[in-house]
Order: structure tokens, then C-alpha cells, then sequence
């Protein structure tokens, strides 16, 4: 019989309350003593350390290693992490995620960048579509997952595609062993109200389920921007036998928002000077909307053969469905008069639909006297989409002259969306076979050897450009572990990196795709037994023909923007990062990021090198149920060249530089355990109110939040 951590903790227990209420000496049936001197005695030892530090991540290899064993940087954001500072979206969370950069070029659109390059990689419990784009949509919420799981680097083993970035885990909230209930309602800054309903639920030794449901709404500190959201989430777990599992999820996340801004704020003037608008100051036209519903179904079936080999399928169906009207502005303002600037009205409107199929293998066995693990699977995508695109060119409210955006509280008339359609229907689909292999080589060395085939094709029309393409790639994959100590190890690791591109140049033409090489090596240790992880990584990273914005077309509306492949760009830098309990009461994540990028200017000015990740809450013992806690995030300077001044002016001819220089945003939080069951949570964010420009990943941009303050009542039985 196949025994999980579970029931092996139940059995445990069992026994250990049985042993308790036992005599001091065993005894038979017949109430006579037992001599024990020839038992065989069993010792059952763990732990499991609540906090900020992680035991083991699943994401980079299937393998269910200790991050130590891991031969690539790895980062976790916990539950625990995520609770105390009320990060309640992923973009709030990976803004503590060591190394990662949170792109916000919109409201309601976001990239991510890790190492110089776009992250494209997404994962749901370590199975996703790598190609799916790298900006998302709305507000996703994290108040159905336990933990994200952050892998640096180019992950070839696990999505064999993609930039040598990172790859993002997340791994949803499953049955827990005993049933519970946890409520919560949050009020704060610009009537941000949130409540959210977490429970888990066994009903007998077969059957389990859990529930998460969340309402939230809120303004906001840009002008006219309002959002609601409904989250909800069920899980279902069945246990057939001893080995085999089936489980059924559905995950539903409802996004309207109202004033939401597509495109941003002009950066500078005509004559090249930087505009300087109040950080409420929004391009959104009084009747702009976006509306995103996400739906995901996923079914899972795991069965043990033994104790050694177990056997994993997964089949995810999501769907997505996207309604939009929008407003844009574009041009250059005047700074005497603040005019010039023309705004652009679209309504955009888009489904997708994706399918997965994942069936993989993995156990141990032995050879030449040592225990190895292997997994080994195979892997089918097939993500298709269609959108439309509406605008209006038979009256004047197409495309309006604006007033002055300091001025102007949205109201220009919405025009009537009838002319020009246009739009796409694609589909992509993906054929993979994958295999990993770590081998004992010695007793202190352990080798990853992997690789992953990939089959890609796309067929389709996007805005008048065919998306036909058809590629194949094998990606190897080579690590190894070396112990000093069981508590210090050193690690190296090698891949190749292949992304099939979709970015047009300036005749329409796809852009080959993007090859290189990541190479990365390390030193990872486990303190105090354990509670701590720390870990120092240099990494080398080499691209070529990865698709750059040109700057000529920065300005223009998405559908006209057209790009170039670089003929390489390269990132060198280290990474540091200590996670966990650093003193009795102290939980802490700390990640520094230091790289440099070559080959390309542009994204190597609006790319910060140099990224500070802090995190730290302390639990007092003096003042029982009392917890305070900072969060905080630094950058060194950005900048974006936008050009030259235009003939007329006294300094015609003059580089147009934005700059944004280094800043820090920190956050506050204090708790208190009031009784048992009931919790108060106290959050600042933004403290010192700090002025920044969110991005200059575009050439357009939209200022920080400023100072804001909630407060969260918690109910837990």
C-alpha cells in the first residue's frame, strides 16, 4: 500500500497517542510481557517550518527536489508571505519575487521581465503553455493558490521553450487534512473592500473538497478608474484506492474594470522636456471599459504502481474572453499650452481557448549499487483564439484632439465603433516528449541530465499578417550537485533556449525564431537546521534575433508597432538570496540582483540591473499574537532615449532622454491575534509616498500608487 505524507502523519500520530496511553512495558494478549530487546525499532522523523522559507519546489524538474538540490536560482513566495502584506494579486506578489521586474505599461495590461528578458513562461501546479504571450491581462488573484514558485534562468527541462528568464509555478490550494473555515473582510485606501471565504471540507476517507470565493471592489487613485472582481474556486479530490487519486478543479475570476487607461501618460514635452503630471492624471475616456472572464478546469489522475513509480496525467481546459472599449492617447504636448495630443477610440473583443494534455512517469531505481530518479513524458497543446478590433472613422469622435490632460476629467463623446474590422484567428499547437534523470554519480555528486523535444506549429491570419509557421527543437539540459556538507552545496547548469516568435517586422513578415545558451553556476546552504536557505548564483545568458520594438513605431497604437531581431544580446549578474527564519521569531526574504545587458541599448536602459528585494516580519514574544512586518523593493535608475528634438526649437537636435531615477517603495503591516479565532491586520503601503513612473518598458508610462492604508478582519475555525 502506497502510504502519502498525510496519512503516514495520521498513522504516526496514531501510533504515538497509542504508545502514550500504553504500560511502560508492552504486553501480549494474554497480558504477559513483551521482551522488545529484538524489535526492530522505527524513528519517524520531519519538519515542517511555517514562514517564508520553502522545503522543495516542483516546477524545475518534476523531480521533487529540495531547493538545495536544485542546480538553478529558486525563489518561493508563500502563503504566509502573501497573507502578511496583502498581496492579493500576482503582480503585487511577484514585486517581491528576488529578481523579477513587474512591468506595468497599462492598468490592466502587465509584463514581466527577470535577467533582462521578458518572461513568458507560465505554469498551474508545474504544467502550462510556454508559449503563452507574457502580459497579463486584469487582475489575477492569488487568493486561490498556496505558494509561487520562482525558477530563474532558461527552464528547458519543464517547457523546453521560452527566454531564459524565469519561469512562474503557481500552485493551487488542495484539501487539507482537517477541516477548516477562514474569512476575511478588507477595508482601505480609495474604498478598496474586499471579503474572501476559504474552506476545506473532508468528508470521509474518500472524498475532500475545498472552496475559495472572493468579492472586491474598489476606485483607485488614477481618475475615474474603478474595478470589481469575483474569484471563485472549487477543488474536489477522491481517493479511489491506496494508489490511485482523481481530482476535478475549476477556477473562475471575473475582472470589470471602468476608466481603465490603454496606453499611458505622454513622458515629455516637443521641445524634449519631461512632463510632469499629478500621479492621479489618467488617458482614460469617462466611458472606456474592460472586461476579462478566465475560466480553468482541470482534471488529474495520479496512480502509484509501487512505492518507487507513480504515474501522473493532467488535462487543463481554460477559457478566456475579453470585451473592451478603449481609448488612446498619442502625440507630443505642447508645454506652454499643453495641446497636441490626439486620442484614438477601439473596442477590442477577444476568446481564446486552450487545451492541455500532460502524462508523465517518474520513480526511482537503482543502478550500479545507487538509487536514481527518472521522469519521463509527453505533452500536447493547442491554444486558438480569435479578436476584433472596431473603430470610428465616419465621425469626429474617432479620434479627437484632447485637451489638456491635467485638466480634462475624461469626458469626450464615445464614438460609435462600426467601422474598419479587423482582427485574427489563430491557432497554435504544440507537440513535446521530455525526459529527466538525476544520478548518483558519487556519494556527494548528483548529475541532471534532461532534454526535451518540441514540435510547434501555428496557422492563422492576425491583422491582415499570415501566422503560418512550423518549427521543431530539441533543448538539452545538463546539471550537477556537488555536497560539501549535507548542508552546503555547490551547483552549475546548462541549457539552450528556443522561442518561436510572432512579432512582425515592417513588411509583416514573422521574425525567425530566437536561439542561445544559459549557463549558470552556484552555492546554496541550509542554516539552523534547516529554517534558513541561502543561495548565490552568476549566471550568462546569450540571445540572438530576439524581436526589439522599433522605436520609429514606439509611439503607434499595438496594431501598428513593428519590430527587428537583434543580432544578440547577452546578460551577465549574480543573484543573492537568503530565505527563511534568521532569529527565533524572525522571518525574513532577502534577494539582491546585479546583471548587465548587452546588445541592445534600449532595453538595457529601461531594464533595471540592480533590483532589492526585503521582506521581514518579527513575532513577539513578549506581547503573545503581536506581529510587524516590512516589505520593500528598490531599483536602481531606468531611463528610455524617445528620440530628438524636432526643427524650431533652440535645441533642435537634442536627445529626448526619460529618465526615472532610483526609488524604493515600502510597506508596513502589523497584526494581532485578538483571541483564538479572531485576527486584526493593519497594512501601509507606500509609506513614504514615493513619485514613480511605473515602467518605461513602452515609451509611455503611468505613476505609482501613492500612500494607502487597509485593514483586515480575520475570522479562522
Amino acid at each position: 500500500m502506497k502510504l502519502n505524507k498525510i496519512s503516514l502523519a495520521v498513522l504516526c500520530a496514531i501510533s504515538l497517542s497509542q504508545h502514550a496511553f500504553a504500560a511502560d512495558e508492552p504486553i501480549d494478549a494474554n497480558n504477559d510481557t513483551v521482551n522488545t530487546d529484538n524489535i526492530e525499532k522505527i524513528e519517524v522523523t520531519g519538519s515542517y517550518i511555517a514562514g517564508y522559507n520553502a522545503h522543495s519546489v516542483s516546477g524545475a524538474s518534476r523531480l521533487d527536489l529540495a531547493i538545495i538540490d536544485i542546480p538553478q536560482s529558486v525563489s518561493v513566495i508563500t502563503e504566509a508571505q502573501m497573507q502578511d502584506f496583502q498581496l492579493h494579486d500576482i503582480n503585487a506578489a511577484l514585486d517581491s519575487a528576488t529578481g523579477v521586474n513587474v512591468e506595468r505599461i497599462e492598468t490592466d495590461r502587465t509584463y514581466y521581465t527577470a535577467r533582462g528578458f521578458d518572461i513568458t513562461n507560465f505554469q498551474i501546479d508545474g504544467i502550462g503553455l510556454p508559449l503563452t504571450s507574457g502580459n497579463n491581462h486584469a487582475d489575477e488573484d492569488t487568493a486561490i493558490y498556496d505558494r509561487i514558485e520562482v525558477i530563474r534562468g532558461a527552464n528547458g527541462l519543464m517547457t523546453g521553450v521560452g527566454n531564459p528568464s524565469a519561469t512562474i509555478n503557481f500552485i493551487r490550494k488542495r484539501p487539507t487534512a482537517d477541516n477548516q473555515l477562514t474569512v476575511s473582510g478588507t477595508y482601505g485606501s480609495f474604498n478598496n473592500t474586499r471579503i474572501e471565504a476559504d474552506g476545506s471540507v473532508r468528508l470521509n476517507d474518500t472524498f475532500a473538497a475545498r472552496a475559495v470565493a472572493v468579492t472586491q471592489s474598489k476606485d483607485s487613485y488614477l481618475d475615474r478608474y474603478e474595478t470589481d472582481k469575483n474569484v471563485f474556486y472549487v477543488f474536489l479530490e477522491a481517493n479511489l484506492t491506496d494508489d490511485t487519486s482523481l481530482s476535478l478543479s475549476h477556477s473562475y475570476i471575473n475582472n470589470d474594470a471602468t476608466g481603465n487607461n490603454w496606453g499611458a501618460l505622454p513622458l515629455f514635452y516637443t521641445d524634449g522636456s519631461a512632463t510632469n503630471y499629478d500621479s492621479s492624471t489618467n488617458t482614460s475616456a469617462d466611458w472606456s471599459n474592460w472586461q476579462v472572464i478566465k475560466n480553468n478546469t482541470v482534471f488529474e489522475l495520479s496512480h502509484h504502481f509501487n512505492s518507487d513509480w507513480r504515474l501522473r496525467a493532467t488535462y487543463s481546459h481554460k477559457t478566456t474572453d475579453e470585451d473592451t472599449e478603449l481609448f488612446y492617447v498619442f502625440g507630443t504636448p505642447d508645454k506652454d499650452t499643453e495641446l497636441g495630443l490626439t486620442g484614438y477610440g477601439s473596442e477590442y473583443d477577444l476568446d481564446d481557448q486552450s487545451d492541455l494534455v500532460d502524462i508523465y512517469v517518474d520513480g526511482n531505481f537503482n543502478l550500479f549499487g545507487r538509487e536514481h530518479q527518472l521522469v519521463a513524458g509527453v505533452n500536447y497543446s493547442k491554444m486558438s483564439y480569435t479578436d476584433s478590433s472596431l473603430y470610428d472613422y465616419t465621425t469626429d469622435y474617432g479620434f479627437p484632439e484632447m485637451p489638456d490632460l491635467n485638466t480634462w476629467d475624461g469626458n469626450t463623446p464615445k464614438p460609435t465603433f462600426t467601422d474598419g474590422l479587423r482582427g485574427s484567428d489563430v491557432t497554435r499547437k504544440q507537440q513535446a516528449a521530455y525526459f529527466t534523470g538525476r544520478f548518483s554519480v558519487v556519494d556527494d555528486l548528483h548529475v541532471i541530465v534532461g532534454g526535451r523535444y518540441n514540435d510547434w506549429q501555428a496557422e492563422g491570419e492576425s491583422y491582415e499578417v499570415n501566422q503560418d509557421a512550423d518549427y521543431d527543437k530539441f533543448i538539452p539540459y545538463l546539471g550537477a550537485v556537488y555536497s560539501f556538507t549535507p548542508e552546503l552545496v555547490a551547483y552549475a547548469s546548462y541549457t539552450e533556449n528556443f522561442v518561436a516568435q510572432t512579432e512582425a517586422d515592417s513588411v509583416g513578415v514573422f521574425l525567425d525564431p530566437i536561439t542561445g545558451e544559459s549557463r549558470e553556476v552556484g552555492v546554496k546552504s541550509e542554516l539552523f537546521n534547516g529554517r534558513l536557505i541561502a543561495s548565490l548564483a552568476y549566471f550568462d545568458v546569450e540571445q540572438t534575433n530576439i524581436a526589439v520594438l522599433d522605436p520609429e513605431t514606439a509611439g503607434l497604437p499595438i496594431d501598428m508597432q513593428t519590430y527587428y531581431g537583434a543580432d544578440g544580446i547577452s546578460s551577465t549578474g549574480f543573484e543573492f538570496e537568503v530565505a527563511g527564519e534568521i532569529y527565533p521569531g524572525l522571518n525574513a526574504s532577502i534577494g539582491y540582483t546585479d546583471f548587465d545587458i548587452e546588445g541592445d541599448d534600449t532595453v538595457a536602459a529601461y531594464t533595471p540591473s540592480k533590483l532589492l528585494k526585503f521582506a521581514a516580519t518579527y513575532d513577539f514574544e513578549t506581547i503573545e499574537g503581536l506581529s510587524i512586518g516590512m516589505n520593500m523593493r528598490w531599483q536602481d535608475d531606468i531611463s528610455r532615449n524617445q528620440g530628438v528634438v524636432a526643427e524650431g526649437f533652440d535645441n533642435a537636435g537634442a536627445e529626448i532622454i526619460t529618465k526615472q531615477d532610483a526609488y524604493a517603495v515600502i510597506d508596513l503591516m502589523a497584526k494581532y491575534q485578538i483571541t483564538e479565532n479572531l485576527g486584526l491586520a493593519v497594512n501601509a503601503n507606500n509609506v513614504g509616498d514615493e513619485k514613480y513612473i511605473n515602467s518605461l518598458y513602452w515609451a509611455q508610462g503611468y505613476y505609482g500608487a501613492p500612500a494607502n492604508y487597509s485593514a483586515t478582519l480575520s475570522w479562522k475555525m
